[in-house]
C-alpha cells in the first residue's frame, strides 16, 4: 500500500510541475505553489524510509537466496564429482574383473587341453602295455601249444612203440 502511496504523491508533484503556468519570459521556469510542492515533498520523504527498507530487505532476501542456490548447486555438483568417481570406478573395477575372468578363463582352457594331452599320452602308454602283455601272452600260448604238440607227439609214439613191443612179445 505505502508503494502506492509513493507513487501517488510523486505522480501529484510531477502533475503540478507539469500544470503549472510558465514563468514570464521563459519557457523553462515555472510557477508553483511551493507550500504544496512542500508538503508532497515532505510526505515522500516521510514515506522513502519505508520504501528503502523493504527494497534493501528485499535485497538481503535476494542475496540470501542466491547465496543458497549457490550453495546447493555447489553441494549437488560436490555429489555428481562424487557419484561420477563411483561410477567411474565401479567401471574400471568391473573391467579388471572382466579381465580377470578372461586370463582365469583362458588359463582353465590351457589346463584342461594340457590334461587332455597327458591323458590321451597315458592312455595310448597304457593301451601299448597292454598290447604288449597280451601278444606275450599269445606268443607264450603258443609256445605252450607247440611244446604240448611235441609232448603229445612224443607220448604218443612213446605208447606206440610200447604197445608195438607188447604185441610182439
Amino acid at each position: 500500500m505505502e508503494e502506492k502511496d509513493v507513487q501517488r504523491l510523486l505522480d501529484m508533484l510531477y502533475s503540478m510541475v507539469d500544470e503549472a503556468k510558465s514563468a514570464a519570459f521563459s519557457s523553462e521556469k515555472c510557477i508553483i505553489n511551493r507550500d504544496e510542492a512542500l508538503d508532497l515533498l515532505d510526505e515522500i520523504r516521510g514515506k522513502l524510509p519505508l520504501e528503502l527498507k523493504k527494497a534493501q530487505e528485499l535485497l538481503r532476501a535476494r542475496d540470501e537466496f542466491v547465496a543458497n542456490v549457490k550453495k546447493d548447486a555447489e553441494r549437488m555438483l560436490r555429489q555428481a564429482e562424487l557419484d561420477a568417481k563411483t561410477i567411474v570406478s565401479e567401471s574400471e573395477t568391473l573391467q579388471q574383473a572382466r579381465q580377470k575372468a578372461s586370463e582365469i578363463i583362458r588359463r582353465a582352457e590351457e589346463r584342461s587341453k594340457e590334461l587332455y594331452h597327458v591323458a590321451n599320452t597315458y592312455t595310448e602308454d597304457a593301451l601299448r602295455r597292454t598290447e604288449e602283455a597280451i601278444q606275450a601272452a599269445l606268443d607264450e600260448v603258443k609256445d605252450s601249444r607247440v611244446r604240448f604238440r611235441a609232448a603229445s607227439a612224443e607220448k604218443m609214439q612213446a605208447q606206440q612203440q610200447v604197445q608195438q613191443e607188447e604185441e610182439e612179445v
